[in-house]
């Protein structure tokens, strides 16, 4: 093992969470400024690690004053990155198999270790009722998000063979979510009131808290552990009424639960996981056991989860935190009150 990746504990923080290293690799984050990279960066650096982002410098360019900024295009300038070399590479924002080439020329091939974000969408179908592990094949094709990920991760581990982790998330949740999917689970039950809720109440769902996944692929570039890993809560560790139940507990609000059945939604062509997050229809051919995915590899590579009150908590503060035109994250998109309103007495008349 290099000598750059011996632990050396030098001192115990105050919050007494995490140690501090005398030791310091220098990382190369693309991306880094929204949503997994901020959380990856402030977990580097409070592991005493140097960091170089590599991005536009088209978001949130407060952050990280005290850090290496490098700016370009992955898709057309990569010209600040050549001739530089990094103990470690973490690519939150790779989607192509041209990007993953491209970053590859112009990094050249003596990268360490390169650690890929993919997706749990890389994967093929997910039958309903079918738990599946990162054996299970990728997707086919070239052209939508879940198979250009699947060929993003061919590409890379191609190009660095044995020196890459490929990570592959479900839903990512937490603070600064720019989606507002799961969002709207801890917004809506504060509101109260009637609460739509889908499908069955003990259908299993899964997410990962960002802090969760950030802290944990940072271990992997300390660790340089390599292969394929699904990031994501145990499958069956939560169901959709333990979401729901933590939201109206943290938010400490009253709310009226109706459990509405797939089909019952599907006919009233209320949209799956985009109107309703966290819902996918049990018998879905293709997508039923999305989260029914096992994460015991990860687990054995060191990934913890908090609790789901802990996220609920955070996620809610954050978003109360935000001005007004920023706190509605993804209502566009989410069921409105209005029509959830219409649905329920829609449904209560038809019974």
């Amino acid at each position: 093992m290099p000598a750059f990746f011996a632990r050396r504990p030098s001192q115990l923080r105050s919050s007494d969470t995490c140690l501090a290293y005398d030791w310091m690799m220098n990382i190369l984050i693309i991306g880094g400024t929204m949503f997994l990279g901020r959380h990856i960066v402030n977990s580097a650096l409070a592991n005493g690690h140097r960091i170089t982002l590599f991005n536009r410098g088209q978001h949130n360019l407060e952050l990280f004053s005290n850090v290496e900024k490098l700016r370009g295009d992955r898709n057309t300038d990569l010209s600040a990155l050549r001739g530089r070399h990094f103990d470690a590479v973490i690519d939150v924002c790779g989607y192509t198999p041209q990007q993953m080439q491209l970053i590859a020329d112009a990094l050249g091939r003596d990268v360490p270790h390169y650690v890929f974000v993919s997706s749990i969408s890389a994967y093929g179908s997910r039958p309903p009722f079918e738990s599946y592990d990162e054996s299970a094949p990728l997707a086919k094709g070239e052209k939508g998000y879940g198979e250009e990920k699947a060929r993003a991760e061919e590409t890379i581990e191609a190009l660095y063979q044995k020196r890459v982790a490929v990570v592959r998330p479900g839903l990512i949740v937490g603070p600064h979510d720019p989606t507002g999917r799961f969002v709207y689970w801890p917004m809506r039950m504060a509101r109260g009131g009637d609460v739509l809720a889908p499908g069955r109440d003990a259908r299993p769902i899964q997410w990962i808290d960002v802090r969760d996944l950030a802290e944990w692929i940072v271990r992997l570039v300390e660790n340089k552990n390599m292969g394929a890993f699904n990031a994501i809560t145990p499958a069956a560790k939560y169901t959709m009424a333990d979401l729901i139940n933590a939201c109206e507990r943290v938010a400490q609000s009253k709310a009226s639960i109706h459990w509405i059945d797939d089909a019952t939604l599907l006919n009233t062509q209320v949209a799956p996981w985009t109107e309703l997050p966290l819902w996918i229809p049990d018998n879905d051919t293709d997508a039923g056991g999305l989260m029914l995915a096992k994460s015991d590899s990860a687990v054995a590579a060191g990934l913890t989860f908090r609790h789901v009150d802990v996220t609920v908590r955070d996620t809610l503060a954050w978003v109360r935190s935000l001005p007004e035109n920023d706190a509605a994250l993804g209502a566009e998109k989410t069921l409105s009150p209005q029509r959830e309103a219409e649905l329920l007495l829609r449904l209560k008349k038809a019974h």
